[in-house]
């Protein structure tokens, strides 16, 4: 029998039980799958499948196809709790990255690409608004900047193994595979059967919404979907490419970047909290930029492997910092927004990145450093929307165009 808890009587439980412990242990699941996926990608598709630049770049559009589909959590949690469609959709995640292994060819990556994709991403518009919903204004950006040092934690186990048994175990692709997506669809399965059910105390809204007062959140969230994408698709892509990176190689580059976001993740939280969402996001964005410019630097004027490794821990530190976009929407959005909110705006995050990827792809054949210099001026742009957040945003205070006053319904 399905035992429903409202969230105002969840401190009854014991510890193990509570939201925050669900959120955390989601939070350390779901990367030992995802990035371990990422980590051998690049070599998995080079060895194995003989993919280049644009074949790289259509498999990360075909990837984010149900990102930009995640408007359809909307219709589905009309059926289904939120919270149990995030736990089976991260099942989907794990089961599908288990198998990733057993599909080496183009179409068969592609496949199994996608069914991964569509776990992850259904999971995370979950995962955001059970985020929002369940954690305190006033603790929200702590609080987040935690969960993102969980997971850089739980993944840096794994990643520590790889890098310590791949090539003296003679691992192979199908063996990590499998042990990552069997630990996170197990996790999962785990979380859904042993907690119980959350209720929040303001109901969300099942139908799609678009509300003019939240245009800037809107426009900030499809700049950070573009500018993402050329970083989680060329970036690493460059390494192996360019710079013949091994397996165990990018993965201990991996290794750095958890270690760096489990030490300033939390760091990052109290920054928000004390700067403010918009000094924070013009900092991020002004460090894509320079970082970026430099990428492009790399190719145009042959600065070398260290300088990409280093830009590249960099680049992962600066997209920590933001977690200041979601609690600038927790200030401005209404508490029935939420859920559907987080949805739309997934979507908007992900309309670029379905046909950035594939297009980059051929600019990448012809020159590879005209894709970073782009990425720049996107994080440019970023960071001229970033100068609108005001200093103390709120409902009917979204942008510094706005006066103190009641936020209107649309």
């Amino acid at each position: 029998m399905i035992r429903i808890v409202h969230l105002a009587d969840a401190h009854t439980l014991p510890f193990w039980r509570r939201p925050i412990t669900l959120l955390f242990l989601m939070a350390m699941a779901t990367p030992v799958a995802l990035f371990t996926w990422l980590a051998l990608l690049n070599n998995f598709v080079i060895e194995v499948a003989n993919f280049d630049g644009s074949d790289i770049g259509w498999l990360h559009s075909v990837r984010e196809i149900p990102g930009f589909l995640a408007v359809g959590v909307i219709a589905i949690i009309i059926f289904v709790r939120e919270q149990v469609l995030g736990l089976v959709a991260l099942i989907m995640l794990g089961a599908a990255t288990a198998v990733t292994a057993w599909f080496p060819s183009m179409g068969g990556i592609l496949t199994i690409t996608m069914l991964s994709s569509i776990g992850y991403h259904y999971y995370e518009t979950v995962n955001q608004s059970l985020q929002l919903q369940w954690i305190d204004k006033a603790r929200a950006p702590q609080t987040l900047g935690w969960l993102i040092a969980a997971g850089s934690g739980a993944t840096l186990i794994s990643y520590l193994l790889i890098v310590l048994t791949w090539e003296s175990l003679g691992l192979t692709y199908n063996t990590v595979y499998l042990l990552s997506g069997g630990f996170t669809a197990l996790v999962a399965l785990f979380c859904l059967l042993a907690f119980p059910q959350f209720e929040s105390p303001n109901p969300q809204i099942k139908k799609m919404i678009l509300r003019r007062r939240y245009w800037l959140y809107y426009a900030l969230q499809f700049m950070a979907g573009a500018r993402r994408q050329i970083f989680m698709v060329f970036a690493g892509f460059m390494m192996v490419e360019k710079f013949g990176f091994d397996v165990h190689e990018v993965t201990a580059l991996y290794l750095i970047n958890l270690v760096a976001n489990m030490i300033f993740a939390p760091l990052m939280g109290r920054a928000v909290f004390r700067f403010g969402e918009r000094n924070t996001l013009v900092f991020e964005y002004i460090g894509l930029v320079s970082v970026f410019l430099a990428y492009g630097g790399i190719y145009y004027f042959g600065w070398g492997v260290i300088l990409a490794a280093t830009l590249y821990v960099v680049d992962h530190l600066f997209f920590a910092m933001a977690l200041a976009l979601k609690t600038y929407f927790q200030k401005i959005a209404d508490p029935g927004d939420i859920a559907p909110t987080a949805a739309v705006a997934f979507t908007i995050n992900h309309i670029a990145a379905v046909f950035l990827p594939a297009l980059l792809g051929y600019l990448w054949l012809i020159s590879p450093g005209a894709v970073f210099v782009l990425a720049a001026g996107m994080a440019a742009t970023s960071l001229g929307l970033a100068l609108l957040i005001p200093r103390h945003p709120e409902p009917g205070n979204e942008t510094r165009f706005c006066r103190f006053t009641p936020a209107p319904a649309e």
